[in-house]
């Protein structure tokens, strides 16, 4: 009937509207055409500084802004058990950390003793830095940090019920009033203040709050979140950062332990969250499994999300090769960034896509011209012919085929043995097989 024509009619109508209009959303979320009647702003995208970013399942760079980093490996760093700086050690990192850009420079604890109260003020007469002296919330270890010419006091105090009851034996009303004294203190001798509530991931939420909102008023610049005993996962970490940035106007910095490996993943979920700075130490140094390591950090927010943190990076190696030295801590070979394995390839698959194209078995978006360091292709059981052949090559031969594989099998046995693979080693090799060497440049002339 005509009637029911006209309905048929337009319920097809209807459902054929609703197809193009899917069909029209999904041609403008996918870029095959404009989107001329959204309003929504979104923020226009840094171009990239350095290494066009993968397309995949990571090709998203935008969560973080900015980056700051707060050093504290003169303090915290040298809480590592069984190490110490001396002067002369704590000045030349210092001196290479304000180099290379460093934000903040957390120099010691100046109340500590007479050679550290001189160090911090040495320090932060030398460098470019914001300089930091740690103090207590007690009067004597907040003066000395002021006395020592920093540019910023921070001041810390336990809130984890377990840390009042059994540590400091104070009660939480006892830790606000010392808190917000300290930073009156501060304050008034006209100096940036940091307040940080102590083992705050293991604190009860609302006495956070409670603490945070109170230092706030008494005119806090920066919170500290501290992981001080590394419990924190990222996503938790992350909600906490957030509760925080809303009982505050103060700027957050966070410090992360890794005592389950999950620091630098807990600093950059902070940064997601809403923080501003991270304090982190060189080689990842510190008490107990140590604290967000400087380097890996610096080179995430650098390569996995495009912030420039204005740090030198290509004095990375160079600045964890000297805080190796004066910490007498070894930098494991598979510790990320400046390990020396960070950049070795010794599976022959590996090798050869990396000869062919470095990109196919590295990050590609760090390299190791950005942190100063060089790529190594390792001689062992796993070797394939064309790590051999390149390193027959640099010891000026020219193997045929043949005798790559030869020299190849000998390689193989030879490191299967957990020997070490050097070029008087291949030099061997080669004089067995009966390599002949590449003509000199005068001798094809």
């Amino acid at each position: 009937m005509p009637g029911g024509a006209t309905r048929t009619a337009s319920f097809a109508d209807t459902i054929g509207g609703w197809f193009r209009l899917i069909a029209m959303g999904l041609l403008v979320r996918f870029g095959f055409i404009g989107n001329t009647c959204l309003t929504t702003t979104r923020r226009t995208r840094r171009i990239p500084r350095r290494i066009e970013f993968f397309e995949g399942t990571l090709t998203s760079t935008d969560e973080i802004e900015s980056v700051r980093i707060f050093d504290t490996t003169l303090r915290d760093g040298e809480q590592s058990p069984r190490t110490s700086f001396d002067y002369n050690d704590k000045r030349a990192i210092a001196e290479l950390l304000d180099e290379m850009g460093t934000h903040v420079i957390e120099a010691g604890f100046p109340v500590n003793s007479e050679p550290e109260f001189e160090a911090v003020s040495d320090i932060a007469a030398a460098t470019d830095a914001t300089t930091c002296g740690l103090a207590r919330v007690v009067e004597k270890d907040v003066q000395a940090a002021i006395d020592a010419g920093v540019d910023m006091v921070h001041v810390f105090v336990s809130t984890s019920d377990v840390q009042l009851q059994d540590s400091m034996h104070a009660s939480r009303e006892e830790a606000v009033d010392r808190a917000v004294t300290s930073v009156e203190q501060v304050r008034d001798a006209g100096l940036e203040v940091m307040f940080s509530p102590m083992d705050a991931t293991r604190t009860n939420e609302s006495f956070l709050v409670e603490v945070v909102e109170a230092v706030s008023e008494a005119g806090v610049d920066w919170i500290n979140i501290p992981d001080t005993c590394g419990v924190g996962t990222p996503s938790r970490f992350a909600k906490l950062i957030a509760l925080v940035d809303d009982h505050t106007d103060a700027r957050i910095d966070v410090h992360t332990h890794d005592d389950f490996g999950l620091a630098s993943a807990n600093a950059m979920a902070g940064f997601e969250a809403g923080a501003h700075q991270a304090q982190v130490s060189v080689n990842g140094i510190g008490e107990r499994a140590g604290n967000a390591a400087f380097e890996e950090v610096v080179m995430s927010a650098e390569s996995l999300y495009n912030v420039d943190t204005g740090i030198d990076t290509t004095r990375i190696t160079e600045l964890a090769k000297l805080v190796e030295e004066k910490s007498t801590i070894p930098i494991p070979v598979n510790k990320a960034v400046v390990g020396d394995n960070a950049f070795a390839h010794e599976s022959g698959i590996h090798a050869a896509g990396v000869m062919e194209n470095t990109d196919t078995f590295e990050p590609g978006v760090m390299t190791p011209e950005m942190v100063g360091a060089s790529r190594e292709f390792v001689l062992g059981k796993h070797t394939g012919t064309h790590s051999v052949r390149k390193r027959l090559q640099e010891l000026d031969y020219d193997p045929s085929d043949s005798e790559v594989r030869a020299v190849t099998k000998l390689v193989k046995e030879f490191g299967a043995e957990k020997e070490q693979v050097t070029d008087s080693v291949i030099t061997r090799f080669a004089e067995e097989v009966g390599v002949s060497e590449a003509e000199s440049e005068e001798v094809r002339v």
